[in-house]
């Protein structure tokens, strides 16, 4: 059996190697190493998988969610509500700058940001949403576009761990992840499901003023050379980084398919067992079908329920099966976001899932055999308990 890996981008490079190693070369010899045809062509590329007007590429995810923010003119003091149960970037970003994060629960199932928790912290201060699309499936963006609408709000979709993924309307219309809400951002970091070889992002939106505003904040705020329209930030994709993303992305649907496959491999394996809850996808998909385009899974992650996550972990690594737990603490429990105004017991569920959820590899090169010695160490385990 293959050495398994939590992600296998090594085996993932040698199939577009060629591709690869031609556009970098090529760069190399024309020295067109920021925002050069590599870049404007990727954008395009990306532009056209995913129906939406505008790709500003940009150096990272997290540079992109705060331009997306600094793009829609919050202001120092403006609300912003986002989920508990992410990684910090999302309120980082925020808290950089000097907006207030209003951190709310998840789902139990979907592990996406609750819809009851949003519309009752909603203020007169509170400006934006940022819907994280956890783990590669959307949130509920009907109902978070309806609580936008009703309360004049931005919709700032963290589309890090989503691209790909496809949400189906209650009229059954689909939209790509990243181009229901006002504005979008991603990440390319080389674990994403489109990911590249370093940094790398970029920000989605249908607003032709809001993508002329942020193309200029992306580029120091200018528009032309040496004239700062606007207080801008540097944060450009390079072009060896769109070259290997220009590789990747015609193959992004058959990447995803692998992801489904391998999840659904998984499931039918944990199906009845007691202390094992696999992931829930929405849209009218009750489990794992090799036609669900809901789910892109960024992470697959279960939850140990009978309060052995933590042993299962160590004897996993015991037995060279890498895991994660993401994420091991709540946001609003982090020093640098502890905030008086929180109470406990409005987290219920994501002090519960810390406890909980451990993800399994999930990557385009797992193969039948691995997954069986994966499943069967966590089977062989839970029982024994």
């Amino acid at each position: 059996m293959k050495k398994i890996q939590m992600v296998d981008l090594g085996g993932q490079y040698q199939g577009i190697k060629d591709q690869v190693n031609s556009s970098i070369s090529n760069i190399l010899e024309s020295s067109a190493f920021i925002n050069g045809p590599e870049v404007q062509a990727f954008q395009k590329e990306l532009e056209d998988y995913l129906e939406v007007k505008h790709v500003i590429p940009c150096a990272n995810g997290t540079d992109a969610l705060q331009i997306c923010m600094m793009g829609l003119g919050l202001k120092p003091g403006d609300e912003v509500i986002t989920a508990d149960f992410t990684f910090a970037a999302t309120v980082e970003v925020i808290a950089l700058l000097q907006l207030t994060p209003v951190l709310v629960d998840v789902e139990p199932d979907t592990f996406n940001i609750s819809i009851d928790a949003i519309e009752k912290a909603i203020t007169p201060k509170t400006k934006a949403i940022v819907p994280v699309h956890l783990f590669g499936q959307c949130a509920d963006m009907d109902a978070i576009m309806d609580l936008a609408k009703k309360h004049n709000l931005f919709v700032i979709e963290d589309n890090a761990q989503g691209i790909g993924a496809k949400h189906r309307f209650k009229d059954g219309t689909k939209k790509m992840s990243g181009t229901i809400g006002h504005v979008a951002s991603t990440s390319f970091f080389p674990s994403k499901n489109l990911g590249c070889y370093g940094d790398g992002g970029a920000i989605f939106t249908n607003d032709d003023d809001l993508a002329h505003t942020i193309r200029g904040i992306v580029n120091h705020g200018m528009y032309k050379r040496y004239h700062h329209d606007v207080v801008g930030v540097n944060s450009r994709l390079d072009s060896i980084q769109a070259a290997v993303l220009r590789a990747k992305l015609p193959k992004l649907n058959s990447y995803n398919a692998k992801r489904r496959n391998a999840a659904r491999k998984y499931s039918e394996a944990f199906k009845n067992q007691e202390h094992i809850v696999v992931p829930k996808t929405v849209n009218g998909c009750d489990g794992i079908c090799d036609t669900c385009d809901c789910h892109v899974f960024h992470q697959y992650t279960l939850k140990i329920t009978n309060g052995k996550r933590d042993a299962l972990v160590q004897h996993l690594n015991n037995n060279g099966v890498p895991c994660g737990v993401y994420y091991p603490i709540p946001l609003h429990s982090q020093k640098a976001y502890v905030d008086e105004r929180y109470i406990e017991a409005n987290f219920a569920v994501t002090n519960q899932l810390v406890e909980e959820v451990i993800s399994l590899p999930m990557h385009t090169e797992l193969d039948d055999e691995q997954i069986g010695y994966i499943t069967a160490m966590i089977i062989e385990f839970v029982n024994k308990q």
